[in-house]
């Protein structure tokens, strides 16, 4: 059982999703605003968040920002729920931190099945069988307890971006596709855009600096992680 928490205002969705979440075996909360949602979940630990984007009060663009640069709360992922389905919405809903999108109207089996997959994955990882920290200098990716330290700091990576850094720094020098990165880091259910894809690279670059520049942009193919050795 997984604790969820539902950040959505409309009271007939709250039920449907509380309803059905609980069905699978979930513990749900739900919260009808963003600062309840926020309140929540410095109360108390969830696995996942499903969250609204229109809000009365904060909107779920800002709930999100918040959460991605909170201690404690950046690591958790989210599913944005909205009905905000044009793919600059999802790019923007990408870009400060969520890690899959579903439109209103949704089908709750499809809604479910995301769910799953998204916990799944965060429980049991299958990057790569090989589970040994990857060390670049003052950059350690530590696959086991899914974190990125820069010179001894913590980067507040998503789980998307951590999933990103990994298997490119897995198998440096080789370029990928950005339709290939997708297939072995995705669910198969995301929003799958050449944009997606750029948008996690250029959060993900951002975070590790000065790493940055080992994330590197094969003209007309896609990225690879520059070659390096372990130290």
């Amino acid at each position: 059982m997984s604790r969820i928490l539902v950040i959505e205002d409309d009271p007939d969705i709250q039920t449907l999703l509380r309803y059905n979440l609980q069905r699978e075996g979930h513990e749900v909360v739900v919260a009808g605003t963003g600062s309840d949602g926020l309140h929540e979940l410095r109360r108390k630990p969830f696995e996942l968040v499903l969250l609204d984007l229109m809000l009365p009060d904060r909107d779920g663009i800002e709930v999100c920002r918040i959460m991605r640069t909170s201690k404690g709360l950046s690591s958790i992922p989210i599913i944005m729920v909205t009905a905000k389905g044009e793919e600059s919405e999802v790019v923007l809903g990408l870009g400060i931190g969520a890690d899959d999108y579903v439109t209103k109207p949704f089908r709750i089996k499809e809604l479910l099945a995301r769910v799953k997959v998204r916990l799944s994955r965060n429980r049991d990882d299958d990057l790569s069988a090989d589970k040994q920290p990857i060390q670049i200098d003052d950059l350690l990716i530590d696959p086991v307890r899914y974190r990125v330290t820069v010179k001894g700091e913590v980067a507040e990576l998503t789980l998307t971006e951590f999933k990103l850094l990994h298997y490119l720094a897995s198998h440096p020098g080789i370029p990928y596709s950005r339709y290939d990165i997708l297939e072995h880091i995705g669910d198969g259910d995301s929003v799958v855009t050449d944009r997606t894809i750029d948008v996690h690279v250029r959060n993900l670059r951002a975070k590790i600096k000065p790493y940055d520049s080992y994330v590197e942009t094969v003209r007309g193919v896609g990225y690879r992680f520059g070659e390096h050795r372990n130290q």
